[in-house]
């Protein structure tokens, strides 16, 4: 975790583009609320081939506007070259300063992937169109991609968006620390040294939870599995116990080194301002505050109950490099 370390730590806010006005003034209350615990960005993601593109940019646009860094996803897959240079010239033209590049999903029926099939060749392109005017955001995998062949290509695949000039990435989300500090091990092991920020995933609603994470390959700890499936509908409960889950992961990983969070807000503030709370963020310098008491309270509670005992990983080898293809993510990123 050393190399983590050093960088300063990065809070940032994600959200998706809403289909209808009701859903637009939804995330408008959202993104006003979460804007005040004063984070670096917000971003927002980019529909299957650039489906939401215009949806994308008004968001972004509305929240730049309100005085706030605001960063639009951008994807290539499916799209021509002169696609994705139109876009990028799109956002320049608008004031953006700030993407994260994903290789994204083919939309249903496309006959191609296009000519820029991965996120390293997109973050290649970015670079050559645009030299460094873009704040480039790209995807890792600390439970690896489930497309990858092995966790060894799937490693050299984050190394050559690394290499083709990324600045910073954000992980899928995760329940297990330990695949993270391994994860972060092994890019150290490959000279890899830029911010890799957890993606966080708070927990309203496990069954819409389980069904996504069974589609793009996040794992559910067995544990934590069985007991929000003990609860039923419980609401109450399912958000009480993801809520000490999600508050202790956060601090574990704040406490090991990591350069921030990025989270998941599903468009839904609540479960995020209460996780920033109970954390003692600084809305202004992005630094923790400890609680005098020790640890978050709420989590207290909790970890004899429903947290198995931590495991430290054991050292690892460094790996030797290998060619490598780049791949992307099925569902939201790469």
């Amino acid at each position: 975790m050393e190399s983590q370390k050093k960088h300063p730590r990065t809070f940032s806010f994600e959200f998706f583009p809403p289909k209808t006005p009701e859903g637009m003034e939804k995330l408008r209350a959202t993104w006003k609320q979460l804007a005040q615990l004063k984070p670096r960005f917000f971003s927002c993601t980019y529909g299957a081939g650039g489906s939401t593109r215009d949806r994308t940019l008004e968001t972004v646009l509305e929240i730049q506007g309100a005085g706030h860094r605001a960063a639009p996803h951008i994807s290539c897959i499916g799209a021509t070259r002169a696609d994705v240079a139109a876009t990028l010239e799109l956002y320049k033209s608008k004031g953006i300063a700030h993407i994260v590049a994903l290789r994204g999903d083919l939309p249903s029926g496309a006959a191609s992937a296009g000519e820029l099939r991965f996120a390293s060749e997109l973050v290649a392109f970015i670079r050559e169109r645009t030299g460094d005017h873009f704040q480039v955001e790209v995807a890792c995998y600390p439970e690896f991609h489930p497309q990858a062949r092995s966790p060894h290509e799937d490693l050299r695949n984050f190394k050559r968006k690394v290499d083709a000039g990324a600045d910073a990435a954000i992980t899928q989300y995760f329940y297990n620390i330990d695949s993270y500090l391994r994860f972060v091990d092994d890019c150290e092991a490959l000279g890899i040294d830029l911010p890799i920020v957890p993606g966080i995933m708070p927990i309203g609603n496990f069954s819409q939870l389980a069904r996504f994470s069974d589609a793009c390959g996040a794992e559910i700890p067995r544990w934590l599995r069985l007991k929000m499936q003990s609860l039923g509908d419980d609401v109450a409960s399912i958000r009480s116990l993801g809520l000490d889950v999600v508050t202790d992961l956060c601090d574990r990983l704040l406490s090991a080194g990591a350069p921030g969070l990025h989270f998941y807000t599903m468009n839904q503030a609540g479960l995020t301002s209460t996780i920033w709370q109970r954390l003692g963020i600084s809305a202004r310098r992005g630094l923790i505050r400890r609680a005098s008491a020790g640890p978050p309270r709420a989590t207290l509670a909790s970890r004899a109950a429903v947290k198995p005992p931590r495991r430290r990983p054991p050292a690892r080898a460094p790996s030797r490099a290998a060619p490598f293809s780049p791949c992307g993510a099925p569902g939201r990123r790469c």
